[in-house]
């Protein structure tokens, strides 16, 4: 999926680093830089292909989601904003189905920075009764950085809901996670853990009390994946099992044996944004390698 991306005829070079292609229904931002690949659709702001220069994808994409207008994209990291999972409708907020607008971009040596644009209009005023403005901004380069910025007067759930991809999740292990968690799986029964979670089946746990980074040990991958959270109330973990996957049109059969989820979040402490102070959620990603 990621290669078919990158091979997608331009429609407009905006940068020498950056070009405007289409994909079915969706305009998608693709950016080519010496350091990184990298493709973001304007739909959702939403982040599918970060690529390192001579590594293999960090990023899982479903090759089975429709680039559809308004339907949410399966992989990379949606946006899930201003509430989390079923608090509302659509599930996971409107941030990931509307159109964002790109208002800043910028490239050196390093990489290749984004920001995109979201304000509320007559569609989310029906959805949630507040003015508002989201502000994503990306840095992408050997590192990856994610910024969300609320800009008005409310409190919100979110998440960026990062889906990372993984040789085989029989030998995934990711620490970092904290004492705590309450198991979607299991009627939110709360659980204690050693702040270490494997994947032997569904998984789905929010992590109220993780560290500031969690790390993705891909053992059959020879690589870890490290995920600083920024401004975090809870770490969420998610692999959908064998039996989910088979039941989900956007992902294959065995979709979850090479992604999981690993999403900085604020839940159970909700942000609030207020006049001269936005609510902010970040995060960075880093790959290590045997190389590295």
């Amino acid at each position: 999926m990621h290669d078919t991306l990158f091979s997608l005829p331009v429609v407009k070079q905006i940068s020498p680093y950056l070009s405007l292609r289409q994909k079915d229904e969706l305009p998608l931002l693709i950016i080519n830089h010496p350091l990184v690949r990298a493709a973001i659709a304007t739909q959702g702001a939403h982040l599918l292909a970060w690529q390192p220069a001579g590594e293999k994808p960090v990023l899982w994409l479903s090759e089975k989601t429709p680039f559809q207008s308004g339907k949410a994209l399966r992989g990379g990291v949606p946006i899930c904003w201003p509430w989390f999972g079923p608090a509302g409708n659509p599930a996971h907020g409107f941030a990931r189905t509307q159109t964002w607008t790109l208002s800043a971009h910028n490239a050196d040596e390093k990489g290749v920075m984004l920001t995109f644009v979201l304000e509320s209009n007559a569609q989310t005023q029906k959805l949630w009764p507040h003015e508002f403005t989201l502000i994503a901004r990306f840095r992408l380069g050997q590192h990856c950085e994610i910024e969300l910025e609320a800009h008005g007067e409310f409190s919100a759930t979110a998440a960026l809901h990062s889906y990372f991809n993984v040789a085989d999740i029989k030998q995934v292990e990711v620490s970092g996670l904290g004492p705590h968690f309450i198991d979607k799986v299991n009627a939110d029964a709360e659980g204690q853990s050693e702040g270490k979670q494997r994947y032997p089946g569904r998984i789905d746990r929010i992590f109220t009390q993780p560290a500031d980074c969690s790390v993705i040990h891909d053992g059959a991958g020879a690589r870890a994946i490290e995920i600083y959270h920024h401004y975090q109330s809870d770490v969420v973990t998610w692999n959908p099992g064998p039996e989910l996957s088979c039941s989900m049109a956007d992902m294959s059969n065995d979709g979850y044996k090479t992604m999981v989820c690993v999403e900085t979040a604020r839940i159970h402490e909700p942000l609030i944004s207020a006049a001269e102070r936005p609510a902010r959620l970040a995060s960075t990603f880093r790959l290590r390698t045997d190389k590295t």
